[in-house]
This record gives C-alpha cells, structure tokens and sequence, in this order.
C-alpha cells in the first residue's frame, strides 16, 4: 500500500506565502524551557547582587541594622525591604555606596538605628572579670578567648567594636576604647579589615553548624545505647525477678464467697532485719560538724564574685526603667 505525503510550502521560496507557525509540543514547550533560563539567569543576578552590596558594608556583624548579620541585611537591601541608612558602622560614606550600586536617592542615617561614630575596641578588666563566658558566646568573630571561671582577653586584631558583648557580662567588666583617631565610618574600617570580618564570621558559623551536628549524633547514640542495654536487661531478666511479676499479674477468679482477690497484693512485705552493731571504744571519733555560727574559711575568689555581683545588682536597681 503507498502513501502519499502531502508537500508543505516552505518558506523564503519565490512565489512562496510564509508558514504559519501550528501550535504544538514543541510551541507549548519553548516558553516553559525560556522561562526557566530566564528564572536561572534572575537568580544568578540576584545572587550577584546581594554578593555586590555585601561587600559594601563593613562586615561588624553589630545587628544596630536590626537583622542578625550583614549578608542578612545584604538581602533585605537587594529585595528592596530594607533603606540604605540602618547602617551606622559604614557612615555617610557608606549610605552613599549603597544608593549608587542600587540607583537609589542617598539618605542620611536613621537615627533609630544609632549614630555615626569612631571604631572602638572592647577591653576586659582582669580585676573584674568572673570567667562567666557569656561575652565568649555572642561574639560574632571569635575576638574573646578565656574559658569558664578563668579570667578572658580580646584580640584586638580581631575586634570589630560590635559592642554584643557588652549588655551580657554580668559585672561590666567590659570596657571601650577609641581605636580610629577620631575617623569614622569607612574612615576608621578598610575593606581587608572588612574581608577578614567576614571570613572569620563564616569560619565560626561553620563550627557552630559542626558542633551542634556532632551533638545531635552523641545524644543519638547515648538514647541508642540506653535502648539497647534496656532490651538486652529484659531478654536476659532473673528468674526470681520474673515468677514475682507473673504472680503479681495472676488474680484469683471469683467464688461465691467474695469478690476477686489480688494474691500479690495478699502477701506480707519483706522486711530485712535491722542489725545492731556494738560500739568499740577503739572507734575514731567523727568529726563534729561546724555550726552555723561558725566562721567559713575565707575565700577571695570567692568574695571577689560576690561583690561582683552586689555591685551588678546595685547598678540594675539604678538604672532608669
């Protein structure tokens, strides 16, 4: 059997009308696939945007912007949720950068999210310090090191002046130094300072991350082994131990005579006989116990906490509310 298949016009031929394009697959699919470069394309700008504006600031990771660091600002600013003055860290000089990468109308900064103001760095007073490590915990950067009930120190070339630590130490032992001259804004901050900032800040969320997964998978395999050594002490129980509990689950059916009886409940408590023991004479005597009116042996480090605590509460009852 033949067929026959009919000639199509094609197009560009002298003499020729054009085609008309015939819906189909491949019409129907050429939008989807386009949209999805187009989709690919957006994003991968996007992504070099916030990167763009992220280099822009001055990496204190401070939170005064009023988001938890400043690639989280970086994004609010590239999805156009956030102005370009909550940034006092990076001054004028840095509300000026941001409105020229971004296109828009500089403005000065808002005075909600502070001032402009020289770079500072934080110091500890070794006098004062109690060891707590709360300033160890919220420093963005790894600036602090010290550990518990000993006495901690900043690294100053690591500092970026965030000040986080300063509302958490218990005894305001913490203190600030002017570190610029005077100079402010991205006067008083290079952009390798900037860079340094922020690797170190990535380096810390890193082993944050690392340590809270190594945690999980300990306290995992802790309530694994307590499971295991619980089976294990059911299948291999003592003898004794179970004829009790079976006994103690058997109840009596009902006669006539009265109702139903739990045998277990039936049986006398075992008591184990008390033993007297004579007192020797040879005995050691104990040791009597202080009163409490004696005197407890003096101890300054001690006392050096407590009155470092007197005095943080004395200081938050004058504060005004």
């Amino acid at each position: 059997m033949s067929s026959t298949v009919p000639s199509l016009p094609l197009p560009g031929l002298a003499g020729e009308p054009p085609a008309t394009p015939q819906p189909g697959v491949a019409s129907l699919c050429a939008p989807a696939s386009g949209s999805a470069a187009a989709q690919a394309d957006a994003a991968s700008s996007f992504d070099d945007l916030v990167r763009r504006i992220d280099a822009l600031l001055p990496q204190t990771q401070c939170t005064r912007c009023g988001y938890p660091d400043c690639r989280a600002y970086a994004l609010a600013l590239a999805e156009g949720g956030a102005d370009l003055n909550q940034c006092p860290p990076g001054g004028a000089e840095g509300v000026v950068r941001l409105a020229r990468l971004l296109d828009r109308p500089a403005r000065p900064l808002a005075p909600a999210h502070g001032a402009e103001g020289p770079r500072r760095l934080v110091f500890i007073d070794e006098a004062t310090c109690i060891g707590c490590t709360l300033c160890i915990q919220v420093c963005p950067v790894d600036a602090i090191i010290g550990a518990p009930k000993r006495m901690h120190a900043v690294v100053e070339s690591t500092c970026t002046g965030c000040e986080l630590c300063l509302p958490v130490c218990p005894v305001d032992c913490i203190v600030l130094e002017d570190a610029s001259a005077g100079a402010t804004g991205w006067a008083a901050w290079s952009p390798a300072q900037a860079d340094a900032a922020r690797t170190r800040y990535a380096r810390r969320a890193t082993r944050l991350a690392r340590d809270e997964h190594e945690h999980a998978q300990r306290l995992a395999a802790r309530v694994a082994a307590r499971q295991a050594h619980v089976a294990r002490g059911a299948g291999t129980a003592a003898p004794s131990t179970v004829a009790g509990a079976t006994a103690a689950a058997i109840v009596r059916p009902a006669d006539a005579a009265g109702p139903t009886v739990d045998t277990a409940a039936q049986a006398p408590p075992r008591s184990t006989p008390a033993v007297a023991i004579p007192a020797s004479a040879d005995a050691p005597s104990r040791p009597s116990l202080p009163s409490p009116g004696d005197a407890a042996p003096a101890d300054p480090k001690r006392a050096a906490v407590e009155a470092a605590l007197v005095r943080a509460r004395l200081r938050a009852k004058m504060r005004p509310s």
